[in-house]
C-alpha cells in the first residue's frame, strides 16, 4: 500500500475513526483499566514492570480469627476494591475511586491525631486491662499499656500511625501496553474493513 492509498483510505474512513476515538475507545480503555486495577486487588499488589506485592498487615501476621485470611486492602466488605470505576468522555476516560481514604492507601501516609481522654475511654482502658490479665500480666504485656492509658493525667493524647503504601491505582507499563494494543487493533480494524 502506498502512502497515497493509505491517505485515501483514512479520508474515506474519517468519520469511523472519529467515532472510534471519541466514543468507542474511551469505553474500551476504561474497561481495560478497571479490569487491570481490579486484578491488582485480586493479586494483592500492583502490576507495573512486574508484580509488586503489598506489605502484609498486622492482622495477617497475627493469624487469629477469620479476618486474618483476607489480604491487605481486602476484607469481608470490599468497599475500596469495588469502588474503582471509570467515566468515559469525549476522546478521554477518567479512572478512579471516590472512597475518601483511597489516596492514603495508594500513596501511604503518616497520620497524627489528638483524641481527648474521656471518662468512657478510661473505663474502656480498665476493661481491657483486666481482659489482658490485669495484675497477673507479665511486664510489657498489653495490660500495662491499658493501665497506663487508664491512669494517664493527660487530657489529650498524641497518636501517630504509619500506613504503608499499598499502591493499587496509577500508571503501569503493562496497562499502557494493553491500551496501546487496543487502540492499534481498533484503528487497524477500521482501515482494513
Amino acid at each position: 500500500m502506498t502512502p497515497q492509498q493509505f491517505t485515501a483510505i483514512v479520508k474515506a474512513r474519517q468519520r469511523e475513526i472519529h467515532d472510534c476515538i471519541h466514543r468507542i475507545l474511551p469505553v474500551k480503555i476504561g474497561r481495560i483499566a478497571k479490569n487491570h486495577y481490579d486484578d491488582n486487588f485480586r493479586r494483592g499488589g500492583f502490576v507495573d514492570n512486574g508484580f509488586h506485592p503489598w506489605p502484609i498487615t498486622r492482622r495477617q501476621q497475627s493469624g487469629n480469627g477469620t479476618k486474618a485470611q483476607y489480604g491487605p486492602l481486602q476484607s469481608e466488605h470490599p468497599v475500596l476494591s469495588r469502588s474503582i470505576n471509570y467515566v468515559p468522555g469525549d476522546a478521554q476516560v477518567t479512572v478512579g475511586t471516590t472512597v475518601p481514604y483511597a489516596a492514603v492507601h495508594n500513596r501511604g501516609a503518616t497520620i497524627t491525631s489528638h483524641p481527648r481522654v474521656t471518662p468512657e475511654m478510661r473505663k474502656f482502658a480498665w476493661a481491657q486491662f483486666f481482659k489482658n490479665g490485669g495484675k497477673s500480666a507479665p511486664g510489657g504485656s498489653p495490660a500495662g499499656f491499658w493501665k497506663g492509658l487508664a491512669l494517664t493525667k493527660k487530657e489529650k493524647l498524641t497518636i501517630t500511625s504509619h500506613i504503608p503504601q499499598r499502591k493499587f491505582l496509577g500508571p503501569s507499563q503493562e496497562l499502557s501496553e494493553k491500551v496501546s494494543q487496543t487502540v492499534e487493533d481498533e484503528i487497524k480494524n477500521i482501515i482494513n474493513s
